[in-house]
């Protein structure tokens, strides 16, 4: 049988892809307002004086934003040597979809297997290119390849966890052929993991799309969770000597940075507090935070295996004074025979 043998979780924002001075592009799109802190939603300004008292001056300078730009660079570089060290022959990647693949208004499934033979990955066009906001559009070289390249899906394990997944109360879209809109073939969720992991030497893999960002039809924390568990047992039921990689894609707390709500969330996927992760309400996991929910698919499939957790570093990118950045953080799973 396949054999679990590495679990990683990563986040895989815009900021990890840029430079601090670009950074400063995406605070104009903050100031707009709308900005989702623990449930509720306040303007700029509001923030700026809530979180007055945390300091968030001076931990949101310049200073500190290339201090925390310097460690989440050493981080990705560490995951990625470890990537290389346990030499994992196929992955499954659990990800999500920001109208790259997908548009809301159209088809928006909950969960997506692919099972297809080839995942495309490329440039965006300069159309495409010219409509995305300041500072994430400098970012696209981090997680799209600078020419069409093709890499290698898993077609029988993708059928399989299909299969098991049908078998387990889990309805879910599936695709062979990857949808031809996408903006850059694969979505960022896995590029960033083809590109700053994997270092471009891709290994055959399942990209698993997961709903984390828009209404109405977000799986919930505790489906998140459960799902993770089908995907395990699809895994240890498949008929090959593979070892095989499982990685979360996303998260940490963001567009609005929330440490207590990330260090809570961490302890749970260290103690494997399954009741907390399940129980995590919607609310909490919307906007960027929602990607968490790639976390807790992890957290699934990590339920009965015998490993142990180690933060390579955790990294709140604060860059305005009312807390707007994204909390980057870098994880790995230490199996058990």
């Amino acid at each position: 049988m396949a054999k679990i043998v590495l679990a990683m979780a990563t986040t895989h924002g815009p900021q990890l892809h840029t430079t601090v001075e670009e950074w400063q592009l995406r605070v104009k799109e903050d100031q707009a307002g709308n900005l989702r802190f623990r449930g509720r939603v306040y303007s700029f300004d509001e923030l700026v004086a809530l979180r007055k008292p945390e300091g968030m001056e001076a931990r949101s300078s310049l200073a500190a934003q290339r201090d925390y730009h310097a460690r989440c660079q050493a981080a990705m570089t560490r995951l990625a040597d470890k990537w290389d060290e346990i030499g994992a022959d196929v992955a499954v990647i659990l990800g999500n979809d920001q109208h790259e693949i997908y548009k809301t208004d159209q088809l928006n499934a909950p969960f997506m297997v692919f099972y297809g033979d080839t995942i495309p990955h490329y440039p965006p066009s300069e159309e495409a290119r010219s409509r995305l906001p300041p500072g994430v559009a400098e970012a696209e070289s981090g997680h799209a390849t600078d020419v069409y390249t093709e890499y290698k899906g898993i077609p029988e394990l993708g059928l399989h966890i299909i299969k098991t997944l049908m078998e387990n109360n889990f309805d879910i879209a599936v695709s062979k052929v990857w949808p031809k809109n996408a903006r850059n073939g694969a979505s960022h969720a896995f590029g960033h993991v083809y590109r700053q992991v994997m270092r471009d030497k891709v290994v055959p893999n399942v990209p698993i799309y997961q709903n984390t960002f828009f209404p109405p039809n977000q799986p919930s924390a505790a489906r998140s969770y459960e799902f993770g568990r089908m995907v395990k047992k699809a895994i240890d039921s498949w008929q090959s000597d593979k070892k095989v990689a499982v990685f979360g894609s996303g998260g940490m707390s963001h567009f609005v940075i929330d440490e207590e709500f990330d260090r809570k969330f961490v302890a749970a996927l260290k103690h494997k507090d399954g009741e907390y992760l399940r129980s995590i309400p919607l609310e909490y996991l919307q906007s960027g935070t929602s990607e968490l929910k790639s976390w807790i698919s992890l957290a699934g499939v990590l339920e009965d295996i015998d490993a142990d957790m180690h933060e390579i570093d955790y990294v709140p990118c604060y860059r305005s004074p009312a807390g707007t950045g994204t909390a980057n953080g870098c994880y790995w799973w230490d199996i058990k025979d």
